[in-house]
């Protein structure tokens, strides 16, 4: 482990994103938050813990894992599986309680016989997955009675839940807006054909962050927000966005990635630096030497184009950035930098980071989501 490049998760700003989350949503709307991937690379047992405390009524997990550590350290709130697991998890899926969800024949009668072997005195809650356009997991639509009925005949299993998940939700097109309504008419006439077979569809979700803030029409009788819980908007569903619309939304990030500075070089110009030497001096200069690199998670696409900062100014990543190192142009006899100082990559203000890990999703283009889980193991978790 990197001792000295470490994550800091902002407790009271996670508080804050889940409390504006429970005051944002109808008093009767049940809340899922999103804590796999350790909640989004931050903390999931703390996610979890705060949203125990909160009152919300599930979290969700995308492995049986995540789940079980869950449970170990003391959380009671019911944990929602997003993602399928096997047979030989199924057991531990039951004895720790972990809801999943189910969609297939097969999986649906594997679970049921596990759940009979164990010999269960109560029905083991399941939800059902609808495919309505994700292309992921879920059975089609038409299918959904079906399904339902293989559940509710199995004798053991009880069917708790039906969701699907929006695709386009986190675009302003009007083509995926319309693609969005699709959907979720689609899971509604799921429901109603569940319904017309006698059987009781359970609880209803449909929408995640972008869902959650824009199709408020759409919440059925549950929301699962994700990235919004770790301080960042999904995508075309912006800050302004919501601002615009007078929504009354506002979070904090959650995490900072902090470093510290480890050596400090002197180049002449003309000087090339790292590999594949796509970087030159283009006049004496020095550069400060940062122990961080893409088996951290700062990944080698953020350069160019990464900037850092230290001591309140930004200072630019020179050169490509290597697994466990990377260079910063700091100028020639910079007094504003010194050796061991600390450098943040990027944060809330409250951490001093003149960047966001939105500004880092730009430079590599992808999504804040994919910055903050690529943080490595090396990458200590520090909670303030």
């Amino acid at each position: 482990m990197n001792r000295c490049s470490k994550a800091i998760i902002y407790k009271d700003n996670l508080r804050y994103n889940l409390e504006n989350i429970k005051k944002y949503v109808n008093k009767d709307t049940k809340v899922c938050v999103a804590v796999k991937a350790d909640g989004y690379g931050t903390s999931g047992l703390l996610t979890a813990q705060i949203s125990e405390e909160l009152g919300f009524d599930y979290v969700a997990v995308a492995c049986v894992d995540e789940g079980i550590e869950l449970r170990n350290a003391g959380v009671k709130i019911n944990i929602l599986l997003l993602s399928l697991c096997t047979p030989e998890e199924f057991e531990d899926l039951i004895n720790f309680n972990i809801t999943p969800l189910v969609f297939t024949e097969e999986y649906i009668q594997a679970l049921a016989e596990t759940a009979k072997n164990i010999g269960l005195d109560y029905k083991f809650p399941v939800f059902l997955g609808i495919d309505t356009g994700m292309g992921r997991v879920g059975c089609y639509p038409d299918e959904a009675a079906k399904q339902a009925k293989l559940i509710t005949d199995s004798g053991v299993l009880k069917l708790e839940g039906m969701i699907t998940h929006f695709c386009v939700s986190d675009s302003l097109e009007e083509k995926n807006q319309q693609f969005t309504k699709e959907q979720y008419k689609k899971f509604c006439d799921a429901v109603d054909d569940v319904k017309a077979e006698g059987i009781n569809p359970g609880i209803c979700t449909c929408g995640a962050s972008a869902g959650m803030l824009n199709n408020t029409d759409m919440y059925c009788d549950m929301v699962r927000p994700g990235i919004i819980a770790y301080g960042y908007y999904p995508d075309e569903v912006s800050e302004q966005y919501i601002k615009s619309k007078n929504k009354g939304f506002d979070i904090k990030p959650v995490m900072a990635l902090v470093t510290k500075v480890v050596a400090i070089r002197h180049f002449p110009k003309g000087k090339t630096i790292s590999y594949g030497r796509t970087y030159t001096c283009q006049e004496d200069t020095d550069i400060a030497v940062l122990p961080i690199g893409y088996a951290d998670g700062l990944l080698r696409r953020y350069s160019p184009g990464l900037e850092v900062t230290i001591n309140g100014k930004k200072y630019p990543v020179c050169g490509r950035i290597c697994m466990d190192q990377c260079m910063v142009n700091i100028g020639k006899n910079n007094p504003d930098v010194k050796l061991w100082d600390e450098v943040i990559i990027f944060g809330p203000k409250e951490s001093g980071a003149l960047c966001t890990a939105e500004d880092l999703a730009k430079i590599g283009h992808t999504i804040s989501y994919e910055v903050m889980t690529s943080l490595s193991k090396r990458i200590k978790r520090e909670i303030r």
